[in-house]
């Protein structure tokens, strides 16, 4: 009986630890609409939407299966393999993002928003790499340090959105697109642009500036 019942433990707690990452993340992600002052009915529905679209990639353009011999175990024992080329986009983790940021980009000021996104594109390329089987990993901190920081001295009103914008945009311009001709160069390259989902640099550059920028 003692090891029924420790398999049954076993079970719900595979089944329960998915659960509560998805709640812990629909959490964070509902408060910081909230404190980006979107209203209860929507950040609840925006959260929701950024969830469940996570898991949802959109191809940009035609992918084309690629050809490739990849070696194992000292090199002794070659294998091919066809490995997917091209460029999707993932909805929770880059279009949701974007939505949200071309709302905000209609009524915040134009230029000190344009020069925060182009420090952090500068930041953002200069600290991100294309790492194969893994895709573009960007190191946050300097892009939400430069988010923030523009934000705050340049546009201090409207401190948490121009966070926000900088942060998405500007993760989105130095993190994956510069790094496109690279990737697309490679035989095998390609990359799903906020293929994190809600765990992508996009999306956590932009909430965690513009939740620092609101304190």
């Amino acid at each position: 009986m003692g090891l029924i019942y420790f398999l049954i433990f076993i079970i719900i707690l595979i089944i329960s630890i998915p659960l509560l990452l998805l709640s812990g993340a629909f959490y964070f992600t509902s408060v910081s609409f909230d404190l980006l002052d979107i209203s209860y009915s929507l950040g609840f529905l925006l959260a929701l939407l950024v969830i469940i679209s996570s898991f949802i990639n959109i191809p940009l353009g035609k992918k084309r299966a690629v050809r490739l011999v990849e070696t194992r175990h000292l090199g002794i024992f070659p294998r091919t393999v066809w490995r997917s080329q091209g460029v999707s986009i993932n909805i929770g983790g880059a279009l949701i993002p974007l939505f949200v940021a071309g709302y905000f980009l209609s009524y915040i000021p134009t230029y000190p928003t344009l020069i925060s996104v182009l420090i952090v594109s500068f930041f953002a390329f200069i600290t991100s790499s294309y790492v194969e089987k893994r895709g573009v990993l960007v190191l946050i901190f300097l892009p939400v340090l430069f988010a923030v920081s523009c934000a705050l001295f340049l546009a201090p009103e409207y401190a948490r959105e121009t966070a926000f914008v900088g942060g998405v945009l500007g993760v989105l311009i130095g993190g994956d697109l510069l790094h496109l001709p690279q990737i697309l160069l490679k035989k095998g390259g390609g990359i799903v642009i906020g293929g994190g989902g809600i765990f992508d640099a996009i999306f956590l550059t932009g909430i965690i500036s513009a939740i620092i920028a609101s304190l």
